[in-house]
């Protein structure tokens, strides 16, 4: 009998496995986890092809330091708008809707910006460009995350942050490619790329499921839901035994996170994610910027190979790490990947006139131990919450990390400026030592439970109020 059952507040999670959590691992749940990982490869696509494409655009729009800001910082704005909304619309209308239509409007965004003259046009695109990349984040994860088994669900929610930094080191290839055959003028072409590969992924999603039968259940339409389990996992279940009593009662909303039962679960995968990528984004964004500060000559196919290199780097730290959190565990995972973090860019802090050799080294070193955060960005709120707000967790904990991402990218041109590498780099250690503390103290174990219960909360029971001078006995308050 399948069980896609949640708990009410302080009603323990059930233990029995289920037909999805042990279902064996087929092709279908890799053509699932491809089509999926579209979101994050063409985030990483688009957020980094605007390092390259900077370079000729400032020449031929006479770019400012801020419109440079702007423009890197448009689309994680875009991204904390839509991750809010589009996270909660997903748990309330489905998964379904909207898992090819953000993709649509990527690939629209992406021509458009072919024919822009104006740095506002630019930024307005990226905007949009943000809210619906932002918008896939919640419908793809948790759909992916409530097809998966239990053995194959962090290595493939994994799979989606290693299919973002093999946007990224695309975007810098292409960039560089560009850049090398077609000159700095070919910018346009850059930021119109990224069609290409939307067109390639709407055609992916047409043969893999297209919604989540933990959430038809939940919404009444257990029909639906047996018959999809049936067609994709050839098992068997009654309607009946889909429906999920206490979920029902949940519609989801963002308050929801806040209250007892889920605050601290929505501090910590907040926390943790902001500090890791207001690092990391300001680094990949500008990452031509930083090394000529430590003398890489500017404007070459030197300082975009170097970055391209970085961003290689990011994606391999993801292999091992995508291996530890099934091994060694979550928690181990991602405390010591943090701790492990913080002396790369600290070193850089200190001694900011190091050999640019070094300071490649060292950014590499970061990128390599970032692999574990990276693979738990999504995993942790698929995991630690339930089916009615499992989206608007994950478009939360995105839209928050991208707040800081925005301020990240948007403070790095201003900070190199004023402040200097050294000071800019001991403030990247700063946030980072603070996202460690966040995991020493929120990081729960999740490794080998089945979904339902890897999201259960047992609050304590609360006990009643006596009145002054009362006590409790065997028959009741005195």
């Amino acid at each position: 009998m399948l069980r896609i059952r949640s708990r009410g507040i302080g009603e323990e999670a059930p233990i029995s496995t289920t037909v999805i959590d042990d279902a064996p691992f087929t092709g279908f749940h890799a053509r699932l986890a491809v089509a999926c990982s579209g979101g994050p490869l063409l985030d990483g696509y688009i957020l980094s092809i605007v390092g390259t494409a900077l370079i000729g655009m400032t020449a031929e729009l006479d770019l400012s330091t801020t419109d440079i800001s702007l423009i890197g910082a448009s689309a994680l704005i875009g991204m904390f708008v839509g991750g809010a909304l589009f996270g909660v619309l997903t748990d309330k209308i489905g998964r379904e809707f909207m898992y090819t239509a953000d993709l649509v409007v990527m690939a629209v965004c992406s021509v458009l910006s072919f024919w822009t003259e104006s740095v506002w046009l630019i930024v307005v695109l990226r905007f949009v460009l943000g809210m619906a990349v932002a918008a896939d984040y919640p419908i793809a994860t948790s759909l992916l995350s409530e097809w998966l088994p239990r053995k194959q669900r962090g290595t493939l929610l994994g799979f989606q942050i290693v299919a973002w930094y093999a946007g990224s080191v695309l975007a810098y290839v292409v960039g560089y490619l560009c850049l090398t055959f077609f000159g700095n003028g070919s910018w346009r072409w850059q930021l119109a790329s990224s069609a290409l590969l939307c067109a390639f992924f709407l055609i992916v999603r047409q043969s893999s499921a297209p919604e989540s039968p933990r959430w038809l259940a939940q919404h009444g339409r257990a029909d639906e839901a047996a018959a999809m389990i049936e067609k994709f996992l050839t098992k068997r279940v009654a309607p009946t035994d889909l429906i999920e009593p206490t979920e029902a009662e949940h519609q989801g909303s963002i308050r929801e996170l806040f209250t007892p039962a889920f605050r601290k679960r929505t501090a910590f995968c907040s926390g943790f994610f902001l500090c890791q990528v207001t690092v990391l984004f300001a680094m990949l964004t500008f990452g031509p910027r930083i090394l000529e500060g430590f003398g890489m000559p500017a404007g070459t196919w030197m300082d975009t190979l170097g970055v391209a290199l970085i961003s290689v780097v990011f994606l391999i730290g993801c292999l091992p790490a995508m291996r530890l959190i099934n091994t060694v565990g979550r928690r181990p995972t991602i405390v010591w990947c943090f701790a492990l973090m913080i002396f790369p860019v600290l070193a850089m802090g200190i001694w900011p006139h190091m050999h640019v050799g070094l300071a490649l080294v060292m950014l590499c070193l970061y990128a390599f131990f970032c692999g574990g955060p990276n693979v738990l960005d999504w995993t942790y709120p698929n995991e630690l919450f339930p089916t009615h707000i499992r989206a608007t967790a994950v478009g939360f904990a995105t839209s928050v990390s991208r707040v800081g991402a925005a301020l990240g990218t948007y403070l790095l041109p201003w900070s190199l400026d004023h402040l200097g590498l050294g000071t800019t780099f001991l403030c990247a250690a700063a946030i980072t030592a603070i996202g460690y503390l966040i995991c020493l103290w929120g990081a729960p174990e999740t490794k080998g439970r089945d979904l339902s219960a890897a999201s259960a909360v047992i609050l304590k029971p609360v006990p009643p109020k006596l009145p002054r001078g009362g006590r409790i006995t065997g028959d009741g308050i005195l």
